[in-house]
């Protein structure tokens, strides 16, 4: 199926039907109690965590280019401090590992659908001149909560993956989250938005991986750390996650965000005692959409690159630098 998605995503076609019509009565009666549920509190959207990360112990530099697209996952909607976000959590993270600084970008929005990339991607690349080091994509769950044609959904993350690796930016992406673990939902509806949202998360894998890109599975992101611990991974809205959540995929990510750019420890190397290997792109984005924290990476085409990278534990995350004031710059040359 996820073959098929990205097949019609990249040559033309529709949407594929996943549902007989005895059970679409059933579904709408549950996505009305789900609505009921789901949003009980009032998320929060964070401080911009924007700025240089990392700047005060590794000297001037020149920084590594950070950028995160996508939705509110990308942007750290739920939390309510800037440090608590993905986006900081993976700067300093990639500024512990790099020992270099990092320059933080955001140009996610909440709410947004994979349709908005071409805009975010022209944000990203605004200034021909300094193209990112590497962007990060979270996107894909509003995908399916708005029912966007699979097919469509993903042609516009190919694009957007496409139009940033001919700039010379690296991409990881994180693919779409199984939205079957959200605690209000019942059944058939997350039978139904288990199903839907891996299928999504492994076409988006063959999308990604075919255009240059590299996928981190984030079925943890919203997968069985998170049914196991929903008080603790969800936030006050019962959608988003909380800090701890968004720890747990910054986590997921920031191997593969340092693999990508040459600094992670660990090769490409395969290891079979960790059930590495080899597969056809579409049974390793299968594989990996089955499975939260899972990276694929392309090979020699029509192959693919299952891997499980090792996790470490992520550096207390800082706010970033602020700009001095006018009186401080003025002090400052006064006493020059």
């Amino acid at each position: 199926m996820a073959r098929r998605i990205a097949a019609g995503a990249a040559y033309g076609g529709g949407g594929i039907g996943l549902l007989g019509v005895a059970a679409v009565g059933v579904v709408l009666a549950e996505v009305q109690l789900a609505k009921r549920s789901v949003g009980g509190g009032t998320a929060p959207v964070p401080p911009a965590p924007d700025g240089l990360y990392g700047t005060a112990s590794y000297g001037p530099a020149d920084p590594l280019r950070l950028v995160l697209l996508g939705d509110s996952t990308a942007v750290g909607q739920g939390v309510r401090r800037a440090g608590q976000t993905p986006g900081a959590l993976l700067a300093s993270g990639l500024a512990a590992v790099a020992e270099q600084p990092v320059e933080l970008r955001i140009v996610a929005e909440p709410g947004a659908q994979s349709d908005d990339l071409e805009r975010q991607v022209g944000l990203a690349l605004l200034d021909p001149g300094r193209a990112p080091d590497v962007c990060v994509i979270m996107v894909g769950a509003n995908d399916v909560t708005h029912r966007m044609p699979p097919t469509q959904s993903v042609r516009h993350l190919s694009a957007a993956v496409r139009r940033l690796r001919t700039a010379g930016a690296e991409v990881v992406v994180g693919t779409c989250p199984d939205l079957g673990t959200i605690e209000p939902v019942y059944q058939p509806l997350r039978w139904l938005a288990r199903r839907v949202s891996r299928q999504l998360a492994a076409a988006q894998t063959i999308g990604a991986v075919e255009q240059g890109g590299r996928t981190v599975s984030l079925g943890d992101l919203l997968g069985p750390e998170f049914a196991a611990n929903p008080r603790e991974m969800f936030g006050v809205d019962n959608y988003h996650p909380s800090a701890e959540g968004y720890a747990t995929a910054a986590m997921a990510v920031l191997p593969t965000l340092c693999a990508v750019l040459g600094l992670w420890p660990e090769t490409d190397r395969l290891d079979a005692d960790r059930d590495e290997g080899m597969l056809p792109v579409a049974k390793a984005a299968a594989e990996a959409a089955s499975e939260g924290g899972t990276e694929v990476t392309g090979a020699r085409a029509p192959w693919a690159l299952l891997k499980h990278r090792r996790r470490r534990r992520l550096p207390a995350s800082v706010a970033p630098e602020p700009e001095p004031s006018a009186a401080e710059r003025a002090e400052v040359h006064g006493s020059d």
